[in-house]
């Protein structure tokens, strides 16, 4: 297929670093491309950044069929232009997409296209340390029917949004809330794709939280409510004498990427990394010995979260001192190090973007 691209007659202005903040502006143009049965994906396209007009019957507005990414590109010092692990991205839509009854995506295909957008909007990209351009790949159904199945056709698109630290707090830990009262996905269901319903389950306990002071919510098992699976926008960790855990992927937890790269990065590191069932219990009661050193949340909007406080049925422990522990600075750094071209990639993570011939 051949991509054709049509460009943006006015340009927006772009923003102050310093006023990103994260989802507020999107660039000047978009990808967009579309499915239906006979032809399969189709009229692959970059065009002008606006609306998508649809029927108010749209199966997407009824049914949820909707599946996301999210990934960045960062720039580097002498001014280049690297994306992480994007194919792991696509190949996650893909899973995603398959869990949902949707096309699949040609992974590279989609890769050359997300490349040639982001040479159009290299300018987006923005410099300061930390910021970044936050990429989000999306599929929605799109057919005109209210009657419930999976839809015949779709819309596949990329915008992209220049974004700096997703918490207020930026790398100063956060306030974390557990919940026993509401659960956001159960094993069998749909809790390990990255669709839409899985974050609208999450709204309701999150503003809860963050009316009591806290930033997110740690979320159990949807069945004993005992063991953690994740919290709102990252995957966890607990570093509990010299093992640092994570909860086992179990199809209702998302596999993230950068969990993945935490993981890899640490096993290199020697560290003892342990991916298991882990109960609240367990977490307090290493709390209470002594054993609790750190606790830090993965995802690639804030890359490393520190966890300070986590509060579970009205008991909130500290961690440490409350502040950033050594692990979560070292992962912080040597993975943004690695994104913004500072150091080697020994794990060939980085596709540098290649200006277009």
């Amino acid at each position: 297929m051949k991509i054709t691209i049509k460009k943006a007659e006015t340009l927006k202005n772009h923003p102050e670093d310093s006023g990103l903040g994260f989802g507020t502006f999107f660039t000047d143009h978009m990808f967009n491309m579309d499915y239906d049965p006979e032809k399969g994906w189709h009229n692959p396209r970059i065009e002008p950044y606006g609306p998508i007009e649809m029927d108010p019957s749209t199966m997407v507005l009824h049914y949820g069929q909707a599946i996301f990414e999210g990934l960045k590109a960062y720039k580097t010092e002498s001014g280049k232009i690297n994306l992480f692990r994007p194919q792991d991205n696509l190949k996650r839509l893909n899973n995603s997409g398959h869990m949902l009854c949707m096309p699949a995506l040609d992974e590279e295909f989609v890769l050359e296209a997300l490349l040639t957008l982001l040479d159009i909007e290299k300018d987006w990209v923005p410099g300061t340390a930390g910021t970044s351009l936050y990429i989000r790949p999306t599929i929605i159904a799109t057919d005109p029917y209210i009657g419930l199945r999976s839809s015949n056709t779709y819309r596949f698109f990329i915008i992209l949004s220049p974004v700096g630290a997703y918490y207020p707090e930026g790398f100063d830990p956060v306030k974390i809330w557990v919940t026993t009262e509401y659960v956001r996905a159960v094993r069998g269901g749909v809790g390990e794709a990255k669709t839409a319903g899985n974050y609208a389950a999450s709204l309701f306990a999150t503003e809860l939280a963050q009316k009591d002071g806290y930033t997110q919510v740690m979320w159990l098992d949807g069945v004993e409510l005992k063991y953690v699976e994740e919290v709102g926008s990252m995957n966890i960790f607990f570093l509990i004498g010299d093992e640092l855990i994570t909860p086992e992927l179990n199809r209702s937890i998302l596999s993230g990427i950068t969990r993945d790269s935490v993981i890899k990065l640490t096993k290199s590191w020697d560290i003892n990394v342990v991916e298991r069932k882990i109960s609240i219990d367990e977490i307090y009661d290493a709390h209470g010995n002594g054993k609790l050193k750190e606790v830090f949340g993965s995802g690639t909007a804030a890359v490393i979260s520190p966890v300070g406080n986590i509060k579970f049925k009205g008991k909130e422990i500290t961690i440490g001192d409350g502040g950033v522990g050594p692990l979560a600075a070292k992962l912080f750094s040597d993975l943004m190090d690695i994104q913004y071209g500072k150091a080697d990639d020994p794990f060939n993570w980085i596709i540098p973007l290649s200006p277009m011939k």
